[in-house]
């Protein structure tokens, strides 16, 4: 559950953007989420729109954009995408919390190398935001 972890993040981040643009309310706020982080975005969601009550914050509208998961293998230099749900339930708990875990469920498709890159599909990224 660290998506409250999240959330107070944003939130302090979106409390400094409105006093930085001397603006009132958010009207607009767009997210990144990288799919890796399998991130419950109903509990995100619950707990941004609670923590902006907390610190007297309004926000108008939430959008939430996937990112897709692109690796690629260091050895063959083979770039393949991976979806959470072709995974077992308690490897995406497990990659939720530590991402960098993906490396020992999965392998490159070509050569089998664990040595690879994740290209997209990490982390949660305020893409904008929209104030008034």
């Amino acid at each position: 559950m660290h998506e409250w972890a999240l959330a107070e993040a944003i939130i302090d981040y979106v409390s400094k953007v409105l006093r930085e643009r001397n603006a009132v309310k958010v009207k607009r706020l767009v997210l990144r989420i990288g799919k890796l982080q399998t991130i419950d975005k109903e509990i995100l969601v619950f707990a941004l729109n609670n923590l902006a009550k907390e610190y007297d914050i309004s926000i108008d509208e939430i959008i939430m954009r996937d990112e897709e998961i692109t690796l690629k293998c260091r050895k063959c230099l083979t770039q393949w995408t991976l979806s959470p749900s072709q995974l077992p339930e308690d490897i995406r708990e497990a990659i939720h919390f530590v991402p960098e875990v993906v490396h020992s469920f999965t392998k490159c498709p070509k050569c089998g190398s664990r040595d690879f890159d994740i290209v997209s599909g990490r982390g949660l990224s305020i893409e904008s935001i929209e104030v008034v």
